[in-house]
């Protein structure tokens, strides 16, 4: 009594903390049995993080203290490196039980990111028709709806009562990933509707399910691609989608929590494309220095060797400035202005892409949107500018060179700059959204290089109208 009590007044992170010390605490006294009670009285996300901490020796006995349902949802919650370190250390035997205990979709994703010789051993282990679903799961193209489905769902038929509908869900709905929504089928197993079980519950018992299904049913193919399978859950708030063959056929579902972990992926990838990094399946944790390598010079190389514009610009102009030496100390901060500018534009945009708040047709709109968003963000820069240069290096730094006149030329570039970085910014990721290409690339490192050359065009020719040089 006085422990719940003490547990209500904790948050969720401290109670964390003292469960897994307990679990320790009692690995260390080698009290196995009341070790064991406790790991299957938790959650086996936390079971799975516990184990993931103790010592790789003490972590397959520990494991191996679980009950066969819990060792399977234990193991689906390890990352791949302990989902590796316990295959490596348990018999065929206690392997195949494993597989035969998790859901479908959760095999195919262990599949994809462990080892082949792992790989080959796990699928000797597994039943032959387990191992045929498995392979029929990995053909489906990667990052499609029918490679993150599962198989494990209810399916119902139109005659069924309710009463006769309940008698079905209790008798297979024990190894379902979820029985709240079921989906009715026509003999040849084609969709036709779904009905939840708050339907059934509020029905007669003689209720007929053509009556209570809903026939307007949300679903994606096989081949869909992830995101677009993730935008659904978005924008129909769905618990689970029902997935069909090029014939309408129901061949599996995706639930939400398989989307949860693809709307994690999606957006690691666009951060790393924003990045100018090219997208890695693993994280970077488990990414080694050769990989993080790969991925990030050809980036790099090409945004040197774009750089060349500049270096080309500036030794165009040279006997310009030259003449007013003072004007090269703002080159830093206009062009990275330009580029600020640009980002925040094009991170704005490729949200509102990604999102589908924005389509390819809507670019007049919002370049229009942006063309005054830059009018205000200019004006508001130029004029802290003018006066910070004027009373901060002028006055208070007595830097001589600076000038009204050239205190009016820097400023009245950052305003021409942040327009064009602005427009530009946004236009670009529509661009490729376009031409079928992720607008994430159209993102911060290339649009700061472009914003960069001809933030320093804008800024020579305003200063040979101004200063005339």
């Amino acid at each position: 009594m006085e422990e719940n009590e003490k547990l209500e007044t904790m948050d969720y992170e401290a109670i964390h903390e003292k469960r897994t010390d307990e679990l320790t605490e009692l690995l260390n006294k080698r009290d196995m049995k009341q070790l064991k009670q406790r790991m299957e009285e938790l959650n086996e996300f936390d079971v799975a993080e516990f184990l993931a901490e103790i010592d790789d020796n003490q972590m397959p006995m520990v494991f191996r203290l679980l009950s066969k349902e819990t060792a399977a949802e234990v193991f689906a919650n390890f990352d791949t490196p302990e989902q590796e370190k316990i295959i490596n250390s348990i018999t065929d035997s206690e392997l195949s039980g494993i597989i035969e205990e998790l859901y479908v979709d959760d095999a195919v994703d262990m599949m994809e990111e462990l080892p082949a010789n792992v790989v080959k051993r796990v699928m000797r282990a597994a039943r032959p028709e387990t191992r045929n679903l498995i392979n029929q799961y990995l053909r489906y193209p990667d990052n499609s709806a029918g490679s993150i489905m599962t198989s494990e769902f209810v399916d119902l038929k139109k005659y069924m009562n309710v009463k006769e509908a309940f008698a079905r869900i209790r008798r297979i709905g024990e190894d379902k990933e979820t029985i709240y929504i079921c989906f009715v089928t026509s003999a040849d197993r084609k969709l036709e509707g779904i009905v939840t079980v708050k339907d059934l519950l509020l029905a007669d018992d003689d209720t007929v399910l053509e009556e209570l299904m809903d026939r307007n049913v949300i679903f994606a193919s096989t081949t869909e691609d992830q995101e677009s399978v993730s935008e659904k859950f978005s924008d129909y708030d769905l618990m689970a989608l029902p997935v069909v063959d090029g014939e309408g056929r129901l061949v599996g579902i995706v639930t939400v929590d398989d989307i949860i972990d693809v709307m994690e992926q999606e957006t690691t990838e666009d951060f790393e494309k924003m990045a100018g990094i090219l997208p890695s399946d693993k994280p970077y944790s488990r990414t080694s220095t050769v990989e993080m390598w790969k991925n990030r010079i050809p980036w790099l190389l090409f945004l040197m060797l774009s750089a060349t514009f500049t270096s080309m610009i500036l030794t165009s102009f040279e006997d310009m400035l030259a003449v007013q030496a003072g004007l090269v100390a703002f080159i830093p901060m206009l062009m990275g202005t330009g580029g600020n500018s640009g980002a925040q534009a094009s991170t704005a945009v490729i949200r509102s892409l990604s999102l589908g708040d924005t389509e390819p047709r809507d670019a007049l709109r919002v370049m229009w949107k942006e063309w005054r968003v830059s009018i205000l963000c200019g004006l508001t820069l130029a004029v802290v500018n003018f006066f910070k240069m004027l009373l901060l290096d002028g006055l208070i730094l007595r830097n001589d060179s600076v000038t009204v006149a050239v205190a009016a030329t820097v400023s009245l570039s950052v305003l021409f700059i942040v327009m064009f970085a602005k427009v530009v910014g946004s236009a670009l990721p529509i661009l490729a959204e376009k031409l079928g290409v992720d607008p994430a690339v159209m993102a911060n490192p290339l649009i700061s290089t472009v914003t960069d050359a001809v933030s320093l065009l804008i800024y020579i020719y305003v200063a040979k109208i101004i200063l005339h040089i």
